[in-house]
C-alpha cells in the first residue's frame, strides 16, 4: 500500500475550501488535524473570514487576515489541487491520519508513564469521539412530542405524494429514507420519476435528478411534454408538429417548468461520492429549500471500490445511498431494473426478489415500489389494434416494502404518449 502523501491531501482540502467556501465550516475539521503548520495557519485564517461572513479567496486571505509564511505563490499553488467531488473522501482521510498520529502519541505516553489498560482505553475512546457532537439524551425529543395528540400533525418530515392511494400507505417521501422504484425496461420508471420530481418542485422543494442513463436533452424534452401535456412524438420537431394552440402555450409551459426549479446532472458513470458533492453544493446554494434526490438508475451507478461482482457492488452502493439519505436528511428515490425472471412466470407481477443484482436492497431500502402494467404484456390481434384504444393504461404501484407503514397496491392512469400520471377515477 502506497504511503499517504499528507501534503497533497491537505493542499487539496484547502484548495477545495477556497473554491467552495461553505465547506470551511461544514466539514467539521479542526486546525490541529493538519500536519503542516503552514496549512494550520491558512485554515485558521479561512475560518476567521468564514465566521465573519466574508468571502474566502486569494485576495481576502492575503489582505484581510494573517496567513503566516504562506505567500501569494503558495496560495495560488493550493488552488490547483481543488477537487470538490473527492472532498468528503479526502476529509475522512485527513481525520484518519490525525487519529493515527494521536493514537501513536497516546501509546508512547502510556508506555513512558506506565498507564493502566483502562486509562489507555479511555484516552482512545476520547480520541474517536472528540470530533463528534452527538446529542444522545431523549429529553428534548419528548418535550417536542408533548403536544402531538392535541394539534394537527405537521408533515415536515415528508414530501407529499399527489397520488391519494399511494399517499395513504406512504404519507410521502420521508426525510432520510431511501425509496426504490423498480420495473422492467419501458414499464414507465422514468416517467414516474419525472412525475414525482415535477410535483415536488411545484410544491417548493428542491428536486435533484441524477440521470445516468438518459441525456439531459432527452430528459428535458420529456419534462416539457409532461408539463405541457404534449405528445412526446411532437417534441422531435415542435416547429412542424405542435398545434397553434400548443405553440401559443409554449412559453407558459417552459415558464411552469422553470418554476419547478429542477436540477439535472446527466454525467454517465457517477459514483455516490460524486452525487454527494453535487447535492451538498446545491443545498448550500438553496439553503431554504428541502432537497429530494432522484437517481436513474441503481444498477449503473459506478462503484468506487469495484469488487468485480455485480451483486457485491450493488450491495455496497445500496448502503451508500442509505447513508447519503441519512447524512443529508433528505429523501432519496432511486430507480432500479428488474431481472428477466419475471418474464418466464405466468403471473408477471413482480416481487422484491426480481430486482436485478438485488444485493442488500431489500434490507437497506425503506420503501420498495414495483411498477406493473398489464398492457405491457398484451399482444393485440390485428382486429383489436384497428379498434379505438383508451388513451391511458392502468399503472400499478405495488408497495412491496414499507418500513413505517402498510404495504399494498395503488392504481393510477398512465398516459404513455405524454408521460402524465393521474389518479384513477373511483366508482
Amino acid at each position: 500500500m502506497r504511503e499517504l502523501n499528507t501534503d497533497l491531501l491537505e493542499k487539496s482540502i484547502l484548495g477545495t475550501m477556497m473554491q467552495e467556501n461553505y465547506l470551511i465550516l461544514d466539514a467539521g475539521i479542526q486546525p490541529e488535524m493538519f500536519l503542516s503548520q503552514v496549512h494550520r495557519v491558512i485554515y485558521q485564517a479561512m475560518k476567521e473570514l468564514a465566521n465573519a461572513g466574508k468571502p474566502v479567496d486569494y485576495v481576502t486571505l492575503l489582505t484581510e487576515v494573517d496567513v503566516g509564511d504562506a505567500g501569494a505563490q503558495y496560495l495560488t499553488t493550493i488552488a490547483y489541487y481543488a477537487n470538490p467531488e473527492k472532498f468528503e473522501h479526502y476529509a475522512d482521510m485527513l481525520l484518519d491520519a490525525w487519529r493515527e498520529r494521536q493514537k501513536s502519541a497516546i501509546l508512547t505516553e502510556a508506555l513512558s508513564e506506565n498507564w493502566t489498560i483502562e486509562e489507555i482505553q479511555t484516552k482512545l475512546d476520547q480520541l474517536y469521539t472528540s470530533n463528534m457532537t452527538i446529542e444522545t439524551s431523549i429529553e428534548q425529543d419528548l418535550v417536542n412530542m408533548a403536544e402531538r395528540p392535541f394539534f394537527p400533525e405537521k408533515m415536515d418530515d415528508f414530501i407529499p405524494i399527489d397520488i391519494e392511494e399511494l399517499a395513504k400507505m406512504l404519507c410521502g417521501f420521508r426525510q432520510g429514507e431511501v425509496t426504490i422504484i423498480a420495473g422492467r425496461p419501458s414499464m414507465g420508471k422514468t416517467d414516474v420519476m419525472n412525475h414525482f420530481a415535477l410535483a415536488a418542485g411545484m410544491m417548493g422543494y428542491l428536486p435533484i435528478i441524477f440521470s445516468l442513463e438518459m441525456n439531459r436533452k432527452m430528459l428535458l424534452e420529456r419534462l416539457v411534454a409532461l408539463t405541457g401535456n404534449i405528445n412526446r412524438l411532437k417534441m422531435r420537431n415542435p416547429y412542424k408538429y405542435l398545434s397553434e394552440e400548443q405553440k401559443n402555450e409554449w412559453m407558459d409551459t417552459l415558464s411552469n417548468l422553470k418554476n419547478a426549479n429542477l436540477h439535472i446532472d446527466d454525467r454517465a458513470g457517477l459514483t455516490v461520492r460524486q452525487m454527494r458533492a453535487q447535492i451538498r453544493k446545491l443545498m448550500n446554494k438553496y439553503p431554504t429549500k428541502k432537497p429530494i434526490v432522484f437517481i436513474d438508475y441503481l444498477q449503473i451507478i459506478a462503484c468506487e471500490e469495484d469488487r468485480n461482482n455485480p451483486y457485491l457492488n450493488t450491495a455496497y452502493i445500496s448502503a451508500q445511498l442509505k447513508k447519503m439519505a441519512k447524512d443529508f436528511h433528505c429523501p432519496v428515490v432511486c430507480l432500479a431494473q428488474l431481472n428477466r425472471a419475471v418474464e418466464t412466470r405466468q403471473n408477471k407481477r413482480p416481487v422484491m426478489s426480481d430486482i436485478r443484482d438485488s444485493g442488500n436492497i431489500e434490507q437497506d431500502a425503506d420503501v420498495i415500489i414495483l411498477l406493473f402494467r398489464d398492457s405491457y404484456y398484451e399482444r393485440l390481434s390485428p382486429e383489436e389494434q384497428s379498434q379505438p384504444q383508451q388513451p391511458y393504461e392502468r399503472l400499478e404501484f405495488i408497495v412491496a416494502k414499507n418500513r413505517n407503514g402498510p404495504t399494498g397496491t395503488a392504481y393510477a392512469r398512465y398516459y404513455k404518449s405524454t408521460g402524465r400520471i393521474v389518479e384513477e377515477e373511483k366508482g
